[in-house]
């Protein structure tokens, strides 16, 4: 009987020292709309932790910055990540190129806090107008730019990946800005801050607001889901009292973004642009697989789904 005792006790120590040395590779973007992921990023280089202190003793948090949904899904296929905040169209995207195995949406995050940006004096208003227009998205794929490409097909444009009746041109947030300014692009389909920092400081006006539907949601790899359970478990419940603590403290909350955002495009950032930015933004927890379906038939109108896997497996609440 000591024998077996003795032999659990074994077990039991590797078990805990797998724990102690478990490492969470987390992405997200340095968009406002990735509100969880800037609080708890610079919670974590304070040394406070807010998933640290909740995933148990020894599970450290590695933070990577991406600059749209397209690349973390590359980063999830190449297990370089556990989980990331990211975009609905570049997960379902992800989804669908891997037959529904590779990806879990786990949690809402975000809603609303994207637009479709013009010059102040610009008369540009339907699909019709932009023909032969310029207009700047974060990446080939990303959900502002499936977002951009639906809408002007939607109106009667034919656009193609690589071309079409209006030009849709992916290009990084803070290379947009000068661009707009400079008036070679005519306008910029991207999200928060990058819509205030177009209006504040570009003379930008806002014409089309996605202002109800997802922005952000919180993507696992379906084999760290399946593999550890229990530590996605504890990822996702903190992360929705994280998003309680966001909504009830959203002046502490905006302090920790300011500084974030000032580590991660080193440059300061201003507590009034993430104020501007802050009342296009919904904060939820919520993702329903119907509330999905329509960026499925965005990405298809857009020409990156021919055919998409049923969405059964797409949303999973661990």
């Amino acid at each position: 009987m000591k024998k077996y005792a003795l032999f659990f006790l074994v077990l039991l120590a590797g078990s805990l020292r797998v724990c102690a040395d478990a490492v969470l590779r987390v992405g997200h973007f340095p968009n406002v709309t990735h509100v969880q992921a800037l609080v708890a990023h610079n919670l974590s280089r304070q040394g406070k932790g807010w998933f640290e202190e909740r995933l148990g003793p020894g599970v450290k948090i590695e933070w990577f910055i991406y600059n749209a949904g397209p690349s973390a899904m590359e980063a999830v296929f190449a297990n370089s990540i556990d989980l990331t905040y990211v975009g609905p169209s570049p997960a379902i995207n992800a989804y669908a190129r891997s037959n529904g195995d590779e990806v879990r949406i786990i949690a809402g995050a975000a809603n609303g806090g994207a637009a479709l940006v013009v010059a102040a004096d610009s008369t540009l208003k339907t699909p019709a107008d932009f023909r032969g227009k310029k207009i700047a998205t974060p990446q080939l794929g990303n959900t502002q730019d499936v977002s951009c490409r639906a809408w002007l097909a939607a109106g009667g444009l034919k656009i193609t990946q690589l071309g079409g009746e209006a030009q849709v041109v992916p290009t990084q947030n803070p290379d947009q800005l000068a661009l707009f300014a400079d008036k070679k692009i005519d306008a910029v389909w991207t999200v928060e801050p990058w819509v205030s920092r177009l209006e504040l400081e570009a003379g930008g006006k806002a014409i089309v607001e996605e202002s109800d539907s997802p922005t952000t949601v919180l993507v696992a790899r379906a084999r760290f889901l399946k593999e550890q359970h229990a530590l996605a478990q504890k990822f996702a419940a903190a992360h929705r009292e994280l998003t309680d603590w966001i909504q009830k403290n959203p002046e502490a909350a905006q302090k920790l973004v300011v500084a974030e955002l000032t580590e991660e495009v080193r440059k300061e950032v201003k507590a009034e642009l993430i104020a501007h930015a802050w009342k296009r933004i919904t904060l939820t927890n919520e993702a329903s697989r119907g509330t999905f379906e329509k960026f499925v038939v965005n990405a298809k109108k857009a020409g990156f789904l021919r055919t998409a896997p049923a969405l059964d497996r797409l949303v999973e609440k661990p």
